[in-house]
């Protein structure tokens, strides 16, 4: 059972999967970082007075009194619209980066179809040529 998990982690899929996951994560810190460092203050700044999105939130209960969201939560229960607003912008933001790295992939694909069109055949090896000269020759001889 131990060689057959050797040899299921040796897989070059199971490797790739595994390096996609680790920059994954590592992306995600990025796009975070874009949307609450960069994107969410400007956003508040534009709907007034530069507050968070993230403490957005509608009481469900009349024991919530406190304004901030971690408070309220431990008061009572609360619908917390403001996070799932953050949440959104940032996949919108990870899905449209997403969608530019594959679309330059695709054109990067299509160029280098194209060149690999463009380019002229290879000549033929030189025994070839000497066998069609050859060839011709003697289609041009008399008999």
């Amino acid at each position: 059972m131990l060689n057959e998990f050797k040899e299921f982690i040796a897989r070059g899929n199971v490797m790739d999967l595994a390096v996609g996951v680790i920059i994954g994560a590592a992306f995600n810190k990025i796009v975070d970082s874009v949307v609450n460092d960069l994107v969410m203050p400007v956003v508040g700044a534009l709907t007034g007075g530069g507050f968070d999105f993230s403490n957005y939130f509608i009481p469900l209960s009349s024991a919530v009194t406190s304004p901030a969201l971690a408070e309220a939560r431990k008061q009572g229960a609360v619908l917390a619209y403001g996070n799932f607003i953050t949440i959104l912008i940032n996949f919108l933001i990870l899905a449209w980066i997403i969608f530019l790295m594959v679309k330059g992939i695709n054109r990067m694909r299509a160029s280098m179809e194209k060149k690999k069109d463009a380019e002229p055949a290879a000549p033929p090896p030189v025994d070839i040529l000497l066998l069609t000269e050859i060839r011709d020759l003697l289609k041009t001889r008399q008999p």
